[in-house]
């Protein structure tokens, strides 16, 4: 029995051995492979990296394109806005008997091409004399 635990300690220190072993064989993978591993997921991280940003920049210019887009839309929207506003205040003025400003325009050219006829026609006042002094009466 003695010689069987010899042989069973001796097996017992064998495999702890083997697996020490083990151990440092499978850290030594881990520190070759492990910086494989890192350089290669370095790697793809750069390629991911560099789509990403290709795609932002296809993104962001496509979003400037819709926003300019829109922009232009929405001043063409506006002016037809404004056009139509223009159009329904000229339409209410019209019918309270509001003059337009093209008539009043042209009311004031007739006013001022009248004021020149009437000074041409409009007699001349003579020249007004000097006035001499009142006489008093003497007593």
């Amino acid at each position: 029995m003695a010689k069987k635990n010899k042989t069973e300690m001796q097996e017992l220190k064998e495999t702890a051995n083997k697996v020490w072993l083990a151990g440092l064989g499978a850290l030594a993978s881990v520190g070759e492979e492990g910086s494989r591993v890192f350089d290669s997921l370095a790697k793809r991280g750069e390629t991911v990296e560099e789509r990403s940003k290709e795609e932002l920049t296809r993104a962001k210019s496509t979003l400037y394109e819709v926003a300019d887009r829109a922009r232009g839309e929405a001043k063409g929207a506006w002016k037809r806005l404004e056009s139509v506003l223009d159009d329904k205040v000229s339409a209410a003025l019209q019918r309270v008997g509001v003059p337009t400003r093209n008539e009043i325009k042209d009311l004031s050219s007739r006013v001022a091409e009248l004021s020149k006829k009437v000074e041409r026609v409009k007699p001349r006042a003579p020249k007004a004399r000097p006035s001499r002094p009142a006489r008093t009466k003497k007593r």
